[in-house]
């Protein structure tokens, strides 16, 4: 079972770049194998963030995102989002940068999880009441979640660790959120933005008003 002294972690680089994206993969994929795994089990774990600042993204790494994955009794994963990888039952998530960035350094356990994902469903409100249309922010595709690999991936998550908590603690702050108004847990507070702060946040998610 994997094990590791969170204060050891340090920030490598802001959500979605390429040197925190490629740590967050480093660890998924030492975390699956330190885990007694099913022989059997085939899963994926992807996250792709659109419309990223132009900073984080590269010529020669153009796609902001990292993958993890169990096949055929091989862990692997990366940098990058594969194929292979998003071929597989698992969680494949594929979202704007700005809608998740700020909240993802925050570290919580299962309820702050719930609570989280509570106040994204309202930002997404507000930004639809406000445009008068569904935003199109990206989506989770058909999560499944084996037990063994919750089992893995959640390993200390109340104490402070676990794959969120590693990620959230590799992250260094964006700037573009140091002058919005955000919820304790870091979520954009789209309804206290002004007009201007709206248009920005707007920008950030590359979301047009018409």
């Amino acid at each position: 079972m994997f094990s590791i002294d969170m204060n050891t972690i340090k920030q490598v680089g802001e959500f979605g770049s390429e040197a925190w994206c490629e740590a967050c993969a480093a660890f998924g994929v030492e975390i699956l194998k330190a885990s007694d795994l099913p022989r059997d089990l085939s899963w994926g774990f992807s996250e792709t963030y659109t419309a990223p600042p132009a900073r984080l993204v590269s010529d020669y790494w153009p796609v902001s995102g990292y993958h993890f994955m169990v096949h055929e009794g091989l862990v692997s994963g990366g940098g990058t989002v594969t194929d292979t990888c998003l071929a597989l039952p698992g969680f494949h998530v594929k979202m704007r940068w700005a809608f998740i960035c700020n909240q993802s350094s925050t570290k919580y356990g299962f309820a702050g999880q719930r609570q989280r994902s509570s106040e994204e469903a309202v930002l997404k409100e507000q930004m639809r009441d406000y445009l008068g249309f569904e935003p199109d922010l990206g989506a989770i595709h058909d999560p499944v979640w084996p037990k063994p690999i919750v089992a893995a991936l959640s390993v200390g998550v109340e104490e402070g660790a676990g794959l969120h908590n590693i990620a959230a603690s590799l992250q260094m702050p964006s700037p573009e959120f140091s002058d919005l108004p955000t919820t304790e847990m870091g979520v954009p507070e789209f309804s206290l933005m002004n007009e201007s702060q709206k248009e920005i946040f707007l920008a950030l998610c590359n979301i047009d008003k018409t």
